[in-house]
């Protein structure tokens, strides 16, 4: 393996993946001629947030499974390009959260204390304290707008300083807050009870300027505001006209529109408190992100585990033991519904359904990987878990998924594939049985139990006597020697999945479509 760590990270961290026999790192000062130089056989690229991992980077980078994002925001990665290259994308969401929430409570305290400007005039020669009188945060309302991880860290510390609680995240539970004894209301009702408000959500369409005229009326007469999250989160002319209009009683800001920021019009007033975007910049913080991506870029590289992925489902390592045999089932049975499936048609739909356990689950990795066992059969682009749905959805193939509990006479733990093509729709069902044998269970209306692995020849023919034993003795005049032999029928027709030990060339195949009554023939490698 090879990995590029293009920024500087902790030095743990880049030991973490030295430390792997037979990787190879590379750190900044050995990147001497650009970033592109070193990644056409890189399999991994590690990066904070200077370097611009832009499409041009990623066509680059043929060997590339995973770019890793030292921080949260990943501004600065391509997500389409990587998407579409089968690029998973990761970043490290938490790692910083103690070191931002610090950072927030602390710029609170600076608001309402005056801090930065009793420094400034103390150091003047002035002695301002009448001037200077603050208010405490005893008793006051902190409006938390994002409970995620730093929004928790926030909750947690600003209850030693007896304040009350309240918070708009629609992502989050009601029994987490209440854990917390964090009582969890509306946007608007936010804004008209909080005497602080803190932002903790990220840059989507509905959040970019959410802090601007309209949302400023709403807030209670004298409001502070802190942003440690996105700078786009506000906009700052309408929060310079507050605060000039005496309406909002003071920001502090750790984030900016434009950083370093030039043109703001709030850097002019006196009510506001900007740091250089710092929030998660402590040491702790730092050796912290960076083990972590390391941490991340290693379990996927060595055993394939999704941990904080930005462009693909994201699972930790347990639950990725307990699914990696049905993630595999899923990519058999997609492989060997693509070989049954008439080609002649154009694929129109993937319809996948759960039972048992399997419905209970995040299932879009399973998902990914059925449209990865179909697509990699029919098209010439390289399908993985992390493209198989744009894949499929830029060829207008419409995936469908429906969960059900277990009926009774199945499996427990089934997943069932279907495809539809212009001409037809086949219907399979597997299961994981034994621990970690993957079966294959059945054809449309017909049952058939086989092993799905190795070298498979599939047939379909009228349920006359002499089928089967024709097939047995074309494949043994070939010395192809046939290792199971599973049948199946409803009505008047019959199905024969053989394994076999040897790949059955095409010209056995077609010698065993000669046979009377045999409908279709198809062999099938897993």
């Amino acid at each position: 393996m090879k990995i590029v760590v293009a920024e500087k990270i902790a030095a743990n961290a880049i030991q973490l993946l030295k430390d792997e026999p037979g990787w190879t790192v590379i750190t900044p000062d050995q990147i001497t001629g650009g970033l592109e130089s070193v990644l056409p056989d890189a399999d991994a690229l590690i990066v904070r947030s200077a370097v611009d991992v832009n499409a041009q980077v990623i066509k680059s980078a043929g060997k590339l499974r995973v770019i890793g994002r030292a921080g949260v925001g990943v501004d600065n990665v391509d997500l389409d390009a990587a998407t579409k290259a089968g690029i998973a994308v990761m970043n490290t969401p938490g790692a910083n959260a103690v070191a931002v929430a610090e950072l927030t409570l602390g710029l609170m305290l600076a608001l309402a204390r005056h801090i930065p400007r009793a420094d400034s005039t103390t150091r003047a020669g002035k002695w301002e304290k009448k001037s200077l009188q603050g208010t405490e945060l005893r008793g006051k309302t902190l409006g938390i707008i994002g409970l995620g991880r730093i929004g928790l860290e926030v909750a947690k510390r600003a209850k030693a300083f007896e304040m009350k609680r309240i918070a708009h995240d629609p992502f989050v539970s009601e029994a987490v807050a209440r854990d917390l004894d964090i009582q969890m209301v509306t946007l608007d009702e936010v804004y008209a009870a909080a005497d602080y408000i803190s932002l903790h959500v990220g840059l989507t369409p509905q959040t970019t300027g959410m802090i601007n005229e309209q949302s400023i009326k709403k807030m209670k007469k004298g409001v502070r505001i802190v942003n440690c999250a996105r700078g786009e989160l506000l906009n700052e002319a309408a929060l310079a006209a507050a605060i000039t209009a005496k309406h909002v009683g003071g920001i502090a800001l750790d984030v900016f529109t434009e950083e370093p920021p030039r043109n703001s019009p709030l850097l002019a007033l006196e009510n506001v408190i900007a740091t250089p975007h710092i929030a998660g910049s402590t040491n702790e913080a730092q050796d912290a992100v960076g083990v972590q991506i390391a941490s991340q870029v290693r379990e996927y590289l060595k055993r394939g585990v999704i941990q904080n992925a930005v462009n693909m489902p994201s699972i930790d390592y347990a639950q990725y033991t307990q699914m990696k045999p049905y993630i595999v089932l899923a990519e058999k049975l997609g492989a060997f519904l693509a070989h049954v499936v008439s080609k002649t048609g154009s694929l129109q739909a993937i319809s996948l359904r759960y039972g048992g356990r399997l419905a209970e689950w995040k299932t879009e990795l399973i998902r990914n990987a059925a449209i990865q066992g179909v697509l990699n059969q029919r098209t010439t682009e390289h399908v993985n878990v992390v493209n198989a749905a744009a894949i499929a959805g830029e060829r207008g193939i419409q995936v469908r998924e429906s969960k059900k509990e277990k009926a009774s006479g199945e499996a427990g733990d089934m997943l069932i594939l279907a495809l539809k093509t212009t001409t037809e729709e086949v219907e399979v069902r597997g299961a994981v049985m034994h621990g970690d044998s993957l079966r294959l269970l059945g054809v449309d209306n017909i049952h058939i139990e086989i092993p799905l692995e190795g070298n498979l020849i599939y047939s379909r023919n009228r349920d006359v006597p002499g089928v089967v034993g024709k097939i047995g003795t074309i494949l043994g005049k070939h010395k192809i020697n046939i290792g199971n032999f599973a049948l199946g029928r409803a009505g008047e027709e019959a199905l024969a999945v053989v394994q076999v030990d040897t790949p059955a060339p095409e010209a056995v195949l077609q010698e065993i479509r000669t046979v009377t009554d045999i409908e279709e023939v198809h062999g099938i490698e897993l």
